[in-house]
């Protein structure tokens, strides 16, 4: 007697079922080529080692041409690679076509000692300042230095009065780890720009409706000035969650499974962090948003591959400066 199996119980719809009762997602649009690109800024982080140095040199050198608004210049906490940040922003500036923006904090130093760094600075050419408040070296709660800039707006409103620097800002979408509320949160970034900051760049994160809501926000507080989305390809899973455990950004689950098995497949961890950069990028494109700032890690692959995708092409200019 023959007998034919039963089919398993089906728990979703099948494809045609889907398609024909299910909700219909248009498609992201075609980017118009007439349109400028969109305005790209970079950043990198001074390397340890003469290796990472050369990597850094590499990166910088590959995205170049892309001509970008700036590049910015990281600080380590407390100032702790002051020096090199220094060298790297001036040999930025005196060897490539790039316009080097540097991060500044208020962690462990005087403002005296801040001012002398802003001044050589402007000195050396540097017209640009990322201002923050910084993170204590070693992790722990911050306190104010008694005798120095209290806080980022503080910072800001030092600078300013050392001279006309262009000024960028942090920004947090999902709240900054030690705000007291949302609503002090954005208070914080409304003094800064109150105090002379030019925009906002906001911390990386991965949902582009994270940064399409807290815009509506900043708008709803008075904040105009630019508030510039933070990207940061994740090719490492597992750093980028440790990362972010650490500044507050939050990793959806989806991002966890498009990486899961591949830890010693680092070919396919690039193409996936290719598609997940490029899809929100575009979906932000999509909304009207035209600048991007980019947390390189010092590696230029990625940056370059999701710049292409939105339309920047070595020799083409983007958008005008603000």
């Amino acid at each position: 007697m023959n007998h034919t199996p039963s089919a398993a119980p089906s728990l979703a719809p099948a494809p045609l079922e889907r398609w024909l009762t299910g909700p219909r997602f248009a498609s992201l649009p075609a980017r118009d080529a007439s349109l400028p690109a969109p305005a790209l800024s970079f950043e990198f982080f001074p390397p340890r080692t003469e290796a990472l140095e050369q990597q850094l040199w590499t990166c910088i050198q590959r995205l170049e041409p892309l001509a970008p608004r700036f590049v910015s210049v990281t600080y380590g906490a407390g100032g702790s690679t002051q020096a090199r940040t220094h060298a790297i922003v001036t040999r930025i500036l005196q060897e490539t076509s790039l316009t080097p923006a540097a991060h500044l904090t208020c962690v462990n130093a005087t403002r005296a000692e801040i001012d002398a760094v802003a001044r050589a600075y402007w000195e050396a050419g540097v017209r640009h300042i990322v201002a923050l408040r910084g993170d204590v070296p070693g992790g722990g709660d911050y306190v104010p230095q008694p005798d120095g800039y209290a806080y980022a707006a503080d910072l800001v409103a030092g600078l300013k009065r050392i001279a006309d620097f262009e000024i960028s800002v942090a920004a947090y979408p999902e709240v900054h780890p030690t705000a007291l509320s949302p609503e002090a949160d954005l208070d914080n970034l409304k003094r800064k720009l109150d105090a002379g900051a030019t925009r906002a760049i906001t911390n990386y994160f991965f949902e582009a409706e994270t940064y399409l809501r807290f815009l509506d926000r900043c708008l709803a507080a008075g904040i105009t000035a630019p508030i510039v989305p933070g990207i940061m390809p994740v090719s490492n899973f597992a750093q980028a969650a440790r990362f972010s455990a650490m500044c507050g950004a939050s990793v959806p689950a989806w991002l966890g499974h498009l990486f899961e098995g591949l830890d010693e497949d680092h070919e396919t961890r690039r193409m996936v962090a290719a598609v997940v950069a490029a899809e929100q990028v575009r979906v932000l494109q999509a909304s009207g948003i035209d600048e991007f700032h980019f947390y390189t890690l010092n590696r230029s692959d990625l940056v370059y591959a999701i710049a292409h995708i939105l339309g920047v092409r070595p020799g083409k200019a983007a958008h005008a400066p603000a």
